[in-house]
């Protein structure tokens, strides 16, 4: 079986996912204290705000955690802001989930340190009179909500509000009260895309919460100023990486809140065979439609606008901060250049960083804002490296 049939397996049944490499731990950085990796700053005219939520869906019981409770999930909210001098940059990750996350991917847990986004904790939401256009983002298999980061900013600082939500018991995540989460190994409480959309669409009713000036927060800690009240419900994408593109399209099927989807190298497993009638973009990189019956299959049915592109060297976590984070600590834990192509593929990092800051935000802003961009027209002389699948 090949390495993207396993993966593909796995994601479908909501398994463990294959790591992409198997060397021993890493060691930790030969310079004293931990390597702080860095992330490319948004290139949108605004600041980034960012806040984390904790959401508890009443109307789904928690199994893993026993009778009386109920499913929870953490999740970001990222947004353009405004007097953000005083407001400290958040982490990528905080330190437990981190620690738990470098551990997996065999790493020693203190070798690296989370580098620091562009989200300021807390800053006012920057409005101008209009509510701001709303995405989600639902992360891959044994992943996190930060695995695409890059992307989350950028589009934030291009004014949409972005909510990016942990699917627990998948992902590596941390709650209020302290309590770190990881991918659970027992199969018997194993996530498909199916769980990771009901995650969503309960996400988008707490979007609608919040759009209705209300506080869907578990504890009711306090909100930016402006995010209660400034997100328009009527403009709703969704995106996802690997399982959480699969789920986006799921979503879609059943949601006609969203209005656009995106999926970045989703395997579209188990087999989606009903019709689709909103826009829906595709970024694949393994998960192609040449070899991948699922993904083809699901292609075959989308009725609405479509478009399908691919960057070459792309491998499946290239669209993520995988292109941009690992590079950075390569030389410093002893990774040959072939690990490193494993973890990255021949795509070029800072090439990659562009292309995932570039095409989601065309995509949506041509579906969510109506301002169209060639760049969705056809190949772009500024990006060679992207093919236009017909």
């Amino acid at each position: 079986m090949t390495r993207r049939r396993m993966l593909g397996a796995a994601l479908a049944v909501g398994a463990a996912v294959p790591a992409g490499v198997a060397g021993p731990a890493w060691a930790s950085p030969a310079a004293p204290g931990p390597l702080r990796p860095t992330l490319p700053m948004p290139t949108g005219p605004y600041p980034v705000g960012m806040v984390a939520l904790h959401l508890i869906d009443a109307s789904r019981p928690d199994p893993v955690a026993g009778p009386g409770h109920h499913r929870e999930l953490m999740a970001g909210v990222w947004y353009p802001a405004r007097n953000v001098g005083r407001y400290p940059r958040a982490p990528w990750m905080t330190a437990g989930p981190l620690r738990a996350l470098l551990t997996s991917a065999g790493f020693q847990a203190g070798a690296i340190a989370a580098p620091l986004t562009a989200g300021h904790e807390g800053a006012p939401v920057r409005r101008t009179g209009h509510r701001l256009p709303v995405l989600v983002y639902s992360h891959g298999a044994r992943s996190h909500r930060a695995d695409h980061t890059i992307m989350v900013q950028e589009l934030a600082s291009h004014g949409y509000v972005v909510v990016t939500v942990d699917h627990t018991y998948d992902g590596f995540s941390e709650f209020p009260d302290g309590r770190v989460v990881v991918p659970l190994r027992d199969r018997k409480y194993a996530l498909g895309p199916a769980d990771f959309a009901a995650d969503i669409r309960f996400v988008l009713d707490c979007v609608e919460r919040l759009g209705a000036g209300h506080n869907p927060d578990a504890g009711h800690r306090p909100l930016p100023a402006g995010l209660p009240g400034g997100l328009d419900p009527h403009r709703i994408g969704v995106f996802g990486w690997s399982k959480g593109g699969t789920a986006t399209a799921r979503v879609m099927l059943e949601d006609r809140r969203v209005r656009a989807g995106l999926s970045l190298d989703g395997p579209m497993l188990p087999a989606i065979t009903a019709d689709l009638d909103r826009p829906f973009m595709m970024m694949t990189a393994e998960f192609t439609r040449a070899q991948e019956p699922g993904v083809a299959e699901f292609w075959s049915h989308l009725r609405g606008w479509r478009l399908n592109v691919q960057a070459e060297g792309a491998i499946h976590p290239s669209y993520g901060d995988t292109q941009a984070l690992i590079p950075q600590v390569a030389k410093a834990v002893g990774m040959s250049d072939e690990q490193l192509r494993d973890w990255i593929g021949t795509l070029d990092p800072a090439r990659a960083v562009r292309i995932q800051q570039a095409y989601p935000l065309a995509f949506f802003d041509l579906q969510l804002r109506h301002h169209r961009e060639h760049l969705l027209d056809g190949p772009s002389r500024a990006f060679p490296e992207v093919r236009f699948l017909p």
